[in-house]
This record gives structure tokens, sequence and C-alpha cells, in this order.
């Protein structure tokens, strides 16, 4: 018997041994569950105090940006009508003036169209009917019936078919050059060329010097300048285009 009541003694010491450390148990949890809280206030409160910031959540940060685009969103739509106001204000203050691009282009149409007449009607003339008209090489067609006496003219037959716009012929100069041909002189005419067929001729021209002529030369006399015939050849032969047909001729000396 006194085994018995000694080993329910010991067995229930050990009972509450047991009993004991499980009871013990949750109160340390709970203490350390208490330390932890009061570590962490501590660290709250030193974050605090160094003016740090929180680390962020996750989530709200997450939930801000997608509630960010839909609030500039807003704001975009409800400042568009006030930017659009402003520029319908401008536009209606200074209106911009319409240019046709092709716009140069007209203008220098119009200027030609109502320059033409007034050249048209100062320089040219209707012109007369022109008939078809040859002259062929005949020896008596040469004549001293032109403007000069010291020189044979063979007429071609261009003033009659032209109805005097222009007038040409072939001249014979006679010879010998005298005083008489020399005669500075002008003459009022629109054009006169001159083409050297046979032999040569010196000339004198107002503002280009003495000019030698021979075979093959050719040259344009402008309408007005003085000119001095100074020699020429025994042989020599010119042909001459006048236009007008009927023009007058000016001895200065």
């Amino acid at each position: 018997m006194a085994r018995t009541v000694s080993g329910r003694k010991s067995a229930a010491k050990k009972a509450g041994r047991k009993g004991t450390a499980k009871s013990a148990a949750p109160v340390k949890k709970a203490a350390v569950k208490k330390a932890a809280v009061k570590e962490a206030g501590v660290k709250k409160a030193g974050v605090k105090k160094a003016g740090l910031r929180k680390v962020p959540d996750a989530k709200k940060t997450a939930a801000k940006k997608m509630a960010a685009p839909k609030q500039a969103a807003g704001k975009k739509k409800a400042s568009g009508p006030k930017k659009a106001a402003t520029r319908v204000a401008a536009t209606r203050r200074t209106p911009a003036r319409r240019v046709r691009p092709d716009a140069p282009a007209r203008v220098a149409a119009s200027r030609t169209k109502t320059a033409a007449p007034k050249t048209a009607a100062t320089k040219t003339k209707p012109a007369a009917p022109q008939n078809f008209t040859v002259s062929h090489l005949k020896e008596s067609d040469f004549k001293a019936d032109g403007l000069r006496s010291y020189a044979l003219y063979r007429d071609l037959g261009i003033a009659t078919a032209t109805g005097g716009l222009c007038q040409a012929h072939v001249l014979r100069l006679l010879s010998p050059c005298t005083d008489e041909v020399r005669q500075r002189h002008t003459h009022e005419v629109d054009l006169q060329l001159i083409y050297v067929l046979k032999g040569w001729i010196k000339n004198e021209f107002e503002g280009h010097g003495v000019q030698m002529m021979s075979a093959g030369s050719c040259w344009l006399q402008p309408p007005g300048v003085a000119h001095t015939v100074l020699d020429y050849s025994a042989d020599v032969e010119l042909l001459e285009i006048v236009v007008p047909a009927d023009f007058k001729t000016e001895d200065l000396t």
C-alpha cells in the first residue's frame, strides 16, 4: 500500500509539472506577442523620429496607379473646352486671309493679258497682204534710178510683193570713191541689213569706228546711226534689205 501511495504522489507531481508546463506555454506566447508589439511600436516611433517614410503597401500603390489615368483623363476633358474656346477667340480676333495657291500665276497672267494689247498697238501695224514673187539675174535690171547717183540698183520686187513693208535690192557702187560718196548721213528705218556679195567696202559707224567688210560679211545698222562710206573696190556688190520700203535719208555734212 505504501508503494501505491507513493506512486500516486509521484504521478500527481508529474501531472502537476505537466499542467504547469502547459499553462505556462500560453503565458510565454502572450508575453512574446506583447514584446513583439512593443518592439514594433518602438521601431515605428524610431522611424517617425528619424523622418523616414513608410514602405508603401503594394496593393495600395497598384490601386493608385489604376486610378491615376482616370483622374488625368477627367482633367484633360475638363480643360479641353477652355483651350478650344481660347483658340476660337484668337481666330476671331485675327482672321487668317485665304490665299489661293495659284495666285502669283493668276496675277502674272492678268498682267501679261493687259500689257499685250498695248505693246501690240504701239509696235506692230496690220500687215499688208503679201504676194509670191521671184527675180532672176539680168544685167539689164541694174539701173541708175536709186537713192544715190554713184550706184546702180537691181530691184528684187520685194516692195511691191509686200505692199511697201520691205524693200530689197542689189547695189553696184561706181568707182572711184569720191567726196560725194564719203558724205556722212543717217537713215530713218526700222531695219537695215547689208550683205557683201563681191569685193570689199570700208565704212565708219558712230560708236563702232571703222569696219572693213569683204565678200561674205554682213552687218546691221541700227536705226538713225550716223555712218560714212570711206572706200570700196571696183567690183563691189551689196545686197541691201530695208524696212519699210519707203524711208528718209538725212545728209549730215
